[in-house]
């Protein structure tokens, strides 16, 4: 290890304010350049611009704030007039620096791409399926370039230690027996982070996702590489181990499309008019074609038991929160229909309500 101690101790006290020196005219200097760039940058390509260029004030003017002073430093070190332990000292600090520093860039920019791309796919439109198939690619595989990011740069500045550049080395040129190693103490999360890099690239489900988890229905909300965020209708949140989705059957209900179909079930008496319940269907979808997509409709006898017959509407919707709004309508009108127009037609129970006959007593023959 370095005796700072003794090195402090060996430092003059002029290499130490030209040390200061240099540093404060770098970090004036690249903070200058800084603003120079970014002020072209902004001037010639406005944010709303399509350009990749208009992206990066906003996601790399951060970490370019410490880069510029950095590369600075890194050019004069080498020319101060200074004791060889402090320039070796120097050199290593700034050497940490610019590896935290680029890999805080590639993380920044990870998300620059990710804007770019999905910019070009909005999850708000009513056909995005192939939008919601992108950003949970995207999403998920910027989690997976983090990780990675962070690990390589640990490994980097490691590296720059002598005491500690093993360490470093065996980080990366090691990873198979670690991995191994890793994998016996940690078998859960191992396959946890599989299973979000699978769901990733498979994509059983993804944003926006109409899905019944634990006999809930709701929306996929949010896709991390541990976990999965189902918002349910009534606002709660149901937080599932992304390995339920592997594990687990599930339905959903958007995986080829968001299309579907919707039905309710009336219970009448056998009396019931139904091909004039039908025509009264018919008209009830026509005059809704806010959420009747008009693609399919239906009015079947799909069951008779001894006291009622089992009525089944079919109908089509373009998306399921606009089946749900549509089968509530539909029943509500086919019934206030049936009640108006064929009270007697309503469920009932009947009963046999004759005289009954009386058997005459029969004579003894002792009598």
């Amino acid at each position: 290890m370095i005796d700072f101690h003794n090195m402090l101790n060996r430092f003059d006290l002029i290499g130490m304010i030209i040390i200061l020196s240099v540093i404060i005219v770098a970090l004036a200097g690249g903070l200058f350049l800084h603003r120079l760039l970014f002020f072209l940058l902004r001037r010639s390509f406005p944010e709303d611009s399509v350009s990749i260029i208009a992206l990066i004030p906003r996601h790399l003017a951060a970490p370019s704030r410490f880069l510029f002073p950095i590369l600075i430093l890194m050019i004069v070190a080498p020319t101060l007039d200074i004791s060889p332990e402090l320039l070796r000292a120097l050199q290593r600090t700034l050497s940490m620096m610019f590896i935290l520093v680029i890999a805080w860039s590639l993380i920044r920019f990870t998300a620059l791409f990710e804007e770019l791309i999905l910019r070009r796919f909005q999850i708000s439109t009513r056909d995005n399926l192939k939008a919601r198939k992108i950003h949970t690619q995207f999403k998920i595989l910027r989690r997976i370039l983090i990780f990675v990011i962070s690990i390589i740069a640990i490994s980097a500045m490691l590296m720059t230690l002598d005491n500690v550049r093993q360490i470093g080395i065996s980080l990366l040129a090691s990873a198979g027996v670690i991995g191994i190693i890793a994998g016996f103490a940690a078998q859960r999360s191992i396959a946890t982070l599989f299973a979000g890099i699978q769901v990733a690239l498979t994509q059983p489900i993804r944003l926006e996702d109409v899905v019944i988890v634990e006999n809930e229905w709701g929306h996929i909300e949010e896709i991390t590489l541990t976990y999965v965020v189902v918002r349910i209708w009534d606002l709660r949140r149901l937080i599932v181990p992304i390995t339920y989705f592997m594990e687990h059957p599930f339905q959903n209900w958007t995986r080829a499309s968001s299309e579907i179909l919707g039905t309710v079930f009336l219970y009448t008496d056998y009396t019931i008019p139904v091909e004039q319940v039908r025509m009264e269907l018919h008209r009830i979808l026509k005059q809704n074609r806010k959420w009747w997509d008009g693609r399919a409709w239906a009015l079947q006898v799909t069951g008779a038991t001894d006291q009622t017959l089992e009525l089944r509407a079919l109908m089509s919707a373009q998306d399921s929160g606009s089946a749900w709004e549509l089968r509530c309508h539909v029943r509500e009108k086919l019934l206030e229909y049936i009640q108006r127009n064929f009270p007697d037609a309503l469920p009932r129970v009947r009963a046999d309500l004759g005289t009954s006959v009386t058997l005459p007593t029969p004579i003894s023959p002792d009598k």
